[in-house]
């Protein structure tokens, strides 16, 4: 029995999904006609009660596409130390629009109102980059899906008002924030300018994101989208995997937020975990005393496959895929790891 854990992105559709896709209506998505990608924009933009919506093909594009809807070339942005937007995206924040980024310690990925005051260049001082952009993740990947109380998101809107900054939301797993935290769209799509939200991870769709703004922002959308190479023609078999998985596929996140908890439990009893982290959702990231690499190696073995993230942390994603078969298999592996090193110590 193969065991995958390393990340929610591993999904396969859903035989609904496949039906949904295979029976989609479709037609020129670049000339905007395609009635299920305007759909799918409709449904998501209403979500949040914004007034438009942007399909594309990936987060990175969709959270880059926003930045440069924000910037202009010379300024700044600032984020977590932990954002996505800087470390996963391939340096598309300096490529695409030539903005740097002013990087906070915060907490697990979460930053706070007063650092980002803190961190605002004075904008008549023209020797620092003029900051106009802030940029916060809910839940974080790296901070092991951690979710933002949503008072502190309020106040970062305060100072971003205060300080005329915009204030854009890579929600890649808003969705497991949303479940977890018993939250509502629409408190999202008030607080941010721009929201990015993601389809192929926890929501179990092959591919795609969709940004959120109102038209003012968004009027440029289309053509950035064009000039970042995210044009694209029949589209509706993928938006309707979209569709069918905001249908059927949100509250059952909590299943995969249960599911991390029993990890978490279970790795808390083990002699050879150092430190299990906080887990709020679907990501467990965990310390061991030994090797990491020994580690994932002999779960390997097991057909078991996951992350090293350096520095000695491992890391654990549930999913759809992640049946109650599979996790009552993996706890019982789990367990048996303790047994074999209490063996070896005889």
């Amino acid at each position: 029995m193969r065991i995958d854990l390393r990340s929610d992105t591993v999904t396969k559709p859903t035989s609904g999904m496949l039906s949904a896709m295979m029976n989609a209506e479709v037609g020129d998505d670049v000339y905007k006609e395609d009635p299920t990608v305007n759909e799918l924009e409709k449904r998501v933009a209403n979500m949040f009660g914004k007034e438009k919506a942007l399909f594309f093909p990936t987060g990175s594009m969709a959270n880059q596409t926003a930045i440069k809807l924000h910037t202009q070339p010379g300024e700044q942005l600032i984020a977590d130390e932990y954002a996505h937007v800087y470390n996963y995206e391939g340096g598309g924040v300096s490529f695409n629009s030539a903005v740097s980024c002013k990087l906070i310690k915060g907490y697990r990925g979460m930053i706070t109102a007063s650092q980002v005051e803190q961190s605002i260049n004075p904008p008549d001082f023209y020797h620092s980059p003029l900051t106009s952009l802030v940029c916060i993740e809910n839940t974080t990947n790296k901070g092991g899906g951690a979710c933002y109380n949503f008072e502190e998101i309020r106040k970062i809107r305060k100072v971003c008002d205060d300080h005329n900054l915009g204030y854009h939301l890579d929600g890649a797993r808003l969705w497991n924030a949303l479940v977890a935290k018993k939250e509502s769209p629409l408190q999202y799509g008030e607080a941010f300018d721009t929201i990015s939200v993601c389809l192929s991870k926890g929501l179990g769709a092959p591919i795609g994101s969709v940004l959120i703004g109102n038209t003012e922002i968004m009027n440029n959308a289309m053509r950035v989208r064009k000039v970042l190479g995210g044009g694209m023609r029949q589209v509706g078999y993928l938006a309707a995997a979209g569709l069918y998985a905001i249908e059927n596929h949100i509250e059952r996140l909590d299943e995969d937020h249960k599911r991390a908890q029993e990890i978490g439990e279970v790795l808390e009893n083990l002699s050879f975990v150092k430190k299990v982290e906080p887990i709020d959702t679907n990501i467990v990231i965990f310390t061991i005393d030994g090797d990491e690499e020994d580690f994932i190696s002999k779960m390997e073995t097991k057909d078991v496959h996951f992350y090293g993230m350096g520095q000695g942390k491992l890391r654990f994603v549930t999913h759809l895929d992640y049946t109650p078969i599979m996790h009552e298999h993996f706890l019982k592996l789990l367990k048996s790891f303790e047994i074999n090193k209490a063996v070896q110590k005889l």
